[in-house]
């Protein structure tokens, strides 16, 4: 009996949020489903009522949201916040005499609204810079972990979705009701060097100390790892090796590293670890085994390898770097209310876990700002707003061409940040290593005018 009591009430929420829970519609005969806004009142998702009281699920976005906020659909299930939030949308916290009143009359009580931390505008402005691109955008504010933008395309319309369900099921080659920010699962190329250089910090405490003299490759053994268009980067220390994402530099620095602490070092940036927030997502992977090929080993060490990680994954290390090595628990829900508005609950701020030390986040940043000043994301600097960051142009394909995929990593207002973001575009010629950075420029840009 004690069991029970605490798995219908405390647990309900839980109950009623599980996709496989048939009764959860139960709730839905007494309560029309409650509207999803954006951080600015925007409605993202509505149930429309039909005289004949007939109920239409309603995303005024159509693709725009298509993947944070998802679906929610009798035969179809639900994805995204409208599976998450499914509690908070069939609960009723109207008033007291009108539920009275419903329940007399036969009436259906009006759910609860679930206002999110996304912003409408720049979401808007990501879908539009990221174009026809396959790819995702990630976007947080630094100091609080609030998730402001999420995109992935190839997209969907949620208003389309059963007619479109069969042709959208079966696209293998775009996957569109894939989640790339969350669920994809990409090599991380040169914005891993991230990693690399902690750890190599962590490993050696006369980092600023390193030298190295780029001949535009490096060979060790059987195994020639070039540097991108094989430039020549000459004299550098990590800093430069790091702005100029020198990948000679790294494989060379991959080959010193203790593996098992390289390893450790990535695991405490939670590869290989569940990651925090509410979306469902694909863990990232980190494996490179004591004794590994000194091939593996360089490759890894410059984001190749068997090294895997999504766009929201790089989003959290990047703003812990921001934050001065704390991670703020990511969340997109800032408060429920009634559907008059009146506060049901509210989320607030709160860190998650520390994944580095404010010094070893500090010269970090002084790295990423680097990249921007003077290096591979100069594109970036003479702004009106400054941006520290990491480019990454990563290898998947080598059949007809070469294949990459462009990322780009950073933070906005170096000296107190205030936007995180993470872009990756697939599919280019290697080409177009500056694509992701390009788009990241867009997206800022539309934010600070």
């Amino acid at each position: 009996m004690g069991y029970l009591v605490y798995f219908t009430i405390a647990r309900a929420d839980t109950f009623v949020n599980s996709p496989y829970n048939q009764r959860q519609d139960a709730f839905a005969k007494k309560v029309v489903r409650g509207d999803i806004t954006d951080r600015n009142g925007n409605v993202l998702a509505q149930t429309d009522v039909a005289e004949d009281g007939t109920e239409t699920r309603v995303y005024p976005y159509g693709s725009l949201f298509a993947h944070v906020i998802g679906y929610s659909d009798t035969e179809l299930g639900k994805t995204g916040l409208e599976s998450v939030e499914n509690f908070e949308l069939l609960t009723s916290n109207a008033f007291f005499v009108e539920k009275m009143q419903n329940e007399f009359n036969g009436t259906k009580n009006q759910g609860d609204t679930v206002v999110t931390t996304l912003d409408a505008d720049l979401q808007q402005a990501a879908y539009d810079a990221l174009g026809d691109n396959k790819g995702a955008v990630v976007v947080l504010e630094a100091d609080t972990g609030k998730i402001l933008t999420m995109v992935s395309k190839p997209d969907y319309d949620p208003n389309n979705l059963a007619a479109d369900w069969e042709t959208l099921n079966t696209d293998e080659e775009n996957s569109p009701l894939l989640n790339r920010a969350t669920n994809g699962s990409y090599a991380p190329g040169s914005v891993f060097k991230i990693i690399t250089t902690l750890a190599y910090m962590r490993q050696n405490s006369d980092y600023p100390s390193y030298t190295y003299d780029c001949t535009g490759s490096i060979t060790v053994d059987d195994t020639t790892i070039p540097c991108f268009n094989n430039t020549v980067h000459g004299f550098e220390d990590l800093r430069s090796s790091f702005a100029n994402s020198c990948n000679s530099s790294f494989a060379n620095i991959g080959l010193s590293l203790d593996l098992a602490k390289y390893k450790e070092t990535a695991e405490d940036l939670l590869f290989n670890s569940a990651l925090p927030g509410v979306l469902d997502y694909t863990k990232s992977s980190f494996v490179l085994d004591e004794g590994a090929p000194v091939s593996e080993v360089m490759m890894t060490a410059m984001g190749q390898g068997r090294t895997t990680v999504s766009p929201y994954h790089m989003a959290l290390i990047t703003q812990a770097v921001a934050n001065g090595g704390t991670l703020m628990e990511p969340y997109l829900v800032e408060q429920v209310t009634n559907y008059t508005g009146t506060e049901v609950r509210r989320n607030v701020p709160k860190s998650y876990r520390r994944l580095m030390t404010s010094e070893e986040a500090a010269q970090l940043k002084e790295y990423m700002t680097a990249v921007v000043s003077e290096g591979t994301g100069s594109v970036l600097s003479g702004r009106s707003y400054t941006v520290a960051g990491k480019t990454g142009t990563a290898e998947y394909s080598l059949v007809d061409g070469e294949k990459t995929h462009s990322w780009f990593v950073g933070f906005t207002n170096v000296d107190n940040p205030e936007l995180v973001i993470s872009v990756i575009t697939e599919g280019s010629d290697g080409s177009a290593g500056g694509k992701a950075v390009n788009i990241a420029g867009e997206i800022l840009d539309s934010y600070y005018s």
